[in-house]
């Protein structure tokens, strides 16, 4: 069995990447969101297409953070439910 620890730490296990490419519906939105983009940018003269630049990198920026965030939190939480029922285990054993 590989150590996920010693993956993590090699780069092999990357939670954004992973998380975002493993499910068909988020791949789908993923392509929506592209053609609704290129489409959007046809449309803008080149003052809105840097306003709408300037919204993306903000938008990615929070995105980051937020999965950050979720990812710090949900660690945290499996860590105590591993805890929890080792407690737990110990208690009864």
């Amino acid at each position: 069995m590989k150590s996920i620890i010693k993956e993590f730490w090699r780069g092999n296990v990357m939670p954004p990447e992973d998380s975002r490419h493993n499910m068909q519906e988020m791949k789908q939105l993923l392509e929506y969101i592209r053609w609704h983009n290129d489409a959007l940018l046809k449309t803008m003269t080149d003052e809105q297409k840097e306003i709408f630049e300037k919204f993306h990198d903000c938008w990615n920026e929070y995105a980051s953070y937020a999965e950050e965030a979720i990812f710090t939190y949900a660690f945290k939480l499996g860590a105590q439910l591993m805890l929890e029922t080792q407690l737990q285990l110990n208690k009864e054993g």
